[in-house]
């Protein structure tokens, strides 16, 4: 897998380096909606050259759970870089929550910049804490979604990192649903790992959870503990394939 790994690399770099070339090009000159063509095109790109590389594929399930003409808070383990693409895919418009220091990044930052995320300085607590809600509530009224990663990082297969709870409050604070999405992006491109590994991604999408009559802390608790119930269920689907 070493050797396709490594074609999966280069080519994935391409992709990226040349969409996010056009998209910080054309960010200003062209509507929102439009600029979306970024993530989206990295992602096809990306899923294409990943399952002709190393043999991955991927399943979307759920996608009929998405919230249509609303806005919604939607909330994902994170593993790795494929599912901040991804979501992209059926969440739209929509802006996440990021570390501050990837708009630095030449290209790609630039382009992403366009899509007016949420960049907070995670060294600061209280201040991104803050910046979320104040930020997550102006582009929910303005009809964009949100798309947090309540892990904050990426977390690698077997491990557990607690989620902290902005979504739960930002979603409450706007009276807006949030959805649920678990998968496991991990099996097959591990966090921070240079070998990739065949099989198929699943990625599950949850019912939106209703906020209306509900604490912030029953609503963390509720998407935490379905997207927790996910990740076993859709881990006992890849042991079984594994045995096989």
């Amino acid at each position: 897998m070493r050797f396709r790994s490594f074609l999966f690399t280069v080519g994935y770099v391409l992709i990226v380096f040349f969409i996010t070339f056009a998209g910080s090009v054309a960010g200003r000159f062209i509507p929102y909606k439009a600029r979306f063509f970024v993530p989206k095109g990295v992602f096809a790109g990306a899923a294409f050259w990943l399952r002709v590389t190393c043999g991955v594929k991927y399943r979307i399930e759920g996608a009929e759970n998405i919230p249509q003409n609303r806005a919604f808070v939607a909330v994902s383990n994170h593993q790795s870089s494929w599912e901040t693409f991804a979501l992209h895919t059926f969440i739209a418009p929509a802006c996440t929550v990021l570390k501050r220091e990837l708009l630095w990044i030449p290209f790609f930052g630039w382009s992403v910049a366009f899509l007016y995320p949420i960049a907070i300085d995670r060294s600061n607590a209280i201040n991104a804490y803050k910046k979320v809600l104040k930020t997550g509530a102006e582009r929910l009224k303005n009809g964009i979604n949100i798309i947090i990663f309540p892990e904050g990082t990426r977390v690698k297969i077997g491990e557990v990192k607690e989620f902290k709870k902005s979504a739960a409050v930002l979603a409450k604070q706007a009276g807006v649903a949030i959805v649920p999405i678990a998968h496991n992006s991990g099996v097959c491109w591990p966090a921070r790992e240079f070998l990739k590994h065949s099989g198929t991604i699943v990625m599950r999408i949850g019912k939106p959870i209703e906020t209306e009559g509900k604490t912030p802390d029953q609503i963390h608790n509720e998407y935490t503990e379905w997207i927790r119930k996910e990740m076993d269920i859709i881990a006992r689907l890849d042991d079984q394939t594994a045995n096989k």
